[in-house]
């Protein structure tokens, strides 16, 4: 978005806020009720990510870039990530549904007239490049997906579209082969490939990395359920200490939203109970599940390096190409309600050959969240540094749900080890002898 000139990137701006907003909207086309219920501890009801976006949005491009005063101070603390936790957050006197459409509805009026007057060429890092528009643009989608998530955990039909992807193909070979070798990870200042991107994916710095094999695709259903039926969930030697007390403690048999009858295994998508499909990359499963799986198959869960490397050292593991909404290359922004089957996209390839490293699944990696040498927080603490430590594990190369816009070979995930409901998978690798 960078190239664009200031003209064009504004251009290319507006357009991308009203297409996410479009996407908000559709994601809470729902009666009432069902927008203001919790339908999980682990989540917000749907208004109050909403009205958050909005409220977020005022904040950033209003209040710091475009100097208004506030709209509704009065909200502020309610729609505050920091101040109340998910669970809580149904007790808050929130915004009603008309009432948080209109508030941010309001907010975006505002937010193009700073778009039309802001100078994207200013030395100022918030308005160089556009970065505060890519910051709500990114924020809001991220929203999105954290609203498919919970449309998913409401098990309500007829909420939310599916669509076609192409179908699988067999691997001649499963693994790729990665040589030991000096390589680039992360990115740089905010201009070139990555100008929007967080302040936890920069610096840019070397890293020497020994020889490893990698998953040429994301392990699917049926490899995993060779797991299941094996007694995975039954044997502690495959998890750590922490895992197996998890998995003792909730009784967890498969993952979540899975149910056995008989001899079929079924899920539950948005609603739909439907046979598990085999050729899908597996989601709804925790970093412990993944790690069990990685030891029962004598493999290993990739370190972030590893999985950044694996890409090929480009903005997309295929190139600098845009991957847009209906691209050849992967398959992101909810162009279906589901990840495709291993090997849909051939062309989506690494130069080493992995495949699927962008959509899909979000995939665990092995390493905890800490930040890269020589980090600088911009522009706030609570958006990375307040996360950094050894309690959150990196998710990389994002899944059927996230945006295009959000996510690169260099963006960073995270959650605890015992989330199940994002939409996250995993890979698994393994050093040379």
């Amino acid at each position: 978005m960078g190239n664009a000139g200031p003209t064009g990137l504004k251009e290319r701006i507006a357009a991308e806020l009203a297409a996410v907003r479009e996407r908000s909207l559709a994601y809470t086309d729902a009666d009432d009720d069902m927008l203001v219920r919790q339908h999980s501890l682990l989540m917000s009801p749907l208004v109050w990510d909403l009205a958050h976006v909005g409220n977020y949005e005022e904040l950033w491009v209003l209040r710091e870039v475009g100097g208004i005063e506030p709209l509704r101070p009065e909200i502020d603390h309610l729609y505050d990530a920091f101040k109340y936790p998910r669970k809580d957050r149904p007790s808050l006197p929130l915004l009603d549904p008309a009432e948080a459409r209109k508030y941010i509805s309001g907010v975006r009026g505002r937010v193009l007239d700073v778009l039309d007057r802001v100078d994207l060429t200013a030395p100022d890092p918030l308005r160089s490049g556009g970065y505060v528009f890519g910051l709500v643009l990114q924020h809001e989608h991220q929203h999105d997906e954290t609203m498919l998530a919970t449309l998913q955990l409401s098990r309500r039909p007829g909420l939310v579209r599916d669509g076609e992807l192409p179908p699988g193909r067999p691997a001649a070979d499963p693994e790729v082969h990665i040589p030991a070798g000096v390589f680039t990870m992360g990115t740089g200042g905010g201009t070139g490939a990555n100008p929007w991107a967080y302040d936890n994916e920069r610096p840019a710095h070397r890293l020497y990395l020994p020889g490893y094999r990698i998953d040429r695709h994301p392990v699917t259903n049926g490899a995993y359920l060779e797991f299941v039926e094996d007694g995975g969930y039954r044997d502690p030697r495959w998890w750590l200490p922490q895992g197996w007390e998890w998995v003792e403690r909730n009784g967890v048999e498969a993952p979540l939203f899975w149910t056995r009858d008989g001899d079929i295994w079924w899920r539950v998508r948005f609603g739909r109970e439907e046979p598990v499909p085999p050729e899908e990359p597996v989601q709804h499963v925790s970093w412990y599940e993944a790690d069990a799986y990685a030891r029962w198959a004598g493999k290993r869960l990739p370190t972030e390096a590893e999985w950044e490397k694996a890409c090929g050292g480009r903005t997309y593991p295929w190139g600098e190409a845009d991957p847009g909404h209906q691209g050849r290359w992967a398959n992101l922004g909810h162009r279906a309600a589901r990840p495709a089957p291993a090997g849909a996209f051939p062309d989506g390839a690494s130069p080493y050959g992995v495949e699927q490293l962008i959509g899909d699944v979000w995939e665990w990696t092995d390493s905890w969240f800490q930040p890269y040498p020589g980090y600088r927080c911009f522009p706030y603490e609570e958006y990375s540094k307040v996360f950094f430590g050894e309690t959150h594990r990196v998710l990389r190369g994002g899944s059927w749900a996230t945006h295009p816009s959000a996510v690169r070979t260099t963006f960073r995930n995270w959650d605890y080890p015992i989330r199940r409901q994002i939409f996250a998978g995993f890979r698994c690798a393994r050093s040379e002898e």
